[in-house]
Formats: structure tokens, C-alpha cells, sequence
């Protein structure tokens, strides 16, 4: 019988050393249509390069859909492609800390090829667009709150030649 306790806790105790001492970041997973209120995003800082004006796209938590004042903003961002023939812009995809590492640089670079898509379907020639994904790397804003977590959620523009 103390032959028994003991391997059972053995078992417990390796269980729980080897759940708490793992340095992998877990996934929170949180449902993509979920009725909780989410902040509104920040109000974009915009960039201008030439006449073209860049403004951070945002994006709903663990989601890469634009949302419809995304697609106003892209729309005119495309008008001003199309009257800049001559520049190039490199779409970067960021995400919030949660996740994986790898979960993140894969869901930054949906973010950012959503923002492609959509402007070569506006008409902006795709050679001239760009997509890098930065997961969680660059965050804007540190801190571990949805308050942070909403502006760090996002596509930003890079003109590389004007």
C-alpha cells in the first residue's frame, strides 16, 4: 500500500514539475466571433510619403478579416497607389504577444497578404506590393491588457521607393 501512495505521488509531483517548468507559451484560445466587447481600435497615426498616406490597418483577435473602416482606409490608400505609379510598399502583419511564436508569424503574414488582396483587387499591381510578417516581434505598445493588445494587433505600411 505505501508502495502504491508513493508511485502515485510520484506521478502527481512529475506531472505537475514538468506543466510548470515548460517554456512554451500557450495559445489562449478564445473563439473568433465571441460575444465579449473588444476595445476599439486606436485612432490611426498616420504617415504620409509623397503624397501617399499610410495608415495602420487593425485587426480583432486571432482574426486577419478586414473590417469595413479598414476598407475605407485601404481604398484610398489604393487611389493614391494608383496616382504613384512609382511606389513600392512592403505590407508588414503584426500581431499580440498571445500565441505561439510560429502561430503568430503565420497569423501576421494572413493579416498582411489580407491587405494585399485587397488592394490588388482595387487595382494596385501586385508586383508592387510586398508582405512581411512580423508575429509579435514589434509590438507598439508593451503590456500584457486588451487596452495594449488591440494597437499591437495590425498591418503597417513601408514605402521603399516613391
Amino acid at each position: 500500500m505505501f508502495l502504491k501512495s508513493s508511485l502515485i505521488l510520484s506521478i502527481v509531483i512529475a506531472s505537475v514539475s514538468f506543466n510548470s517548468c515548460t517554456d512554451e507559451k500557450k495559445k489562449v484560445v478564445e473563439p473568433v466571433g465571441a460575444a465579449t466587447e473588444t476595445p476599439a481600435a486606436p485612432a490611426p497615426a498616420e504617415t504620409s510619403a509623397g503624397n501617399l498616406v499610410t495608415t495602420p490597418i487593425y485587426f480583432g483577435f486571432d482574426d486577419y478579416t478586414l473590417t469595413s473602416e479598414a476598407q475605407s482606409t485601404l481604398t484610398a490608400m489604393a487611389e493614391g497607389l494608383k496616382s504613384n505609379k512609382s511606389a513600392v510598399v512592403q505590407i508588414e502583419g503584426h500581431c499580440d504577444e498571445r500565441g505561439t511564436v510560429e502561430y503568430n508569424l503565420a497569423l501576421g503574414e494572413r493579416r498582411a497578404q489580407s491587405v494585399k488582396n485587397f488592394l490588388t483587387q482595387l487595382g494596385v499591381e501586385g508586383a508592387r506590393l510586398s508582405t512581411i510578417s512580423y508575429g509579435e516581434e514589434k509590438a507598439v505598445v508593451p503590456g500584457h491588457t486588451e487596452t495594449e493588445w488591440v494597437k499591437n494587433r495590425r498591418a503597417e505600411f513601408v514605402v521603399t521607393k516613391n
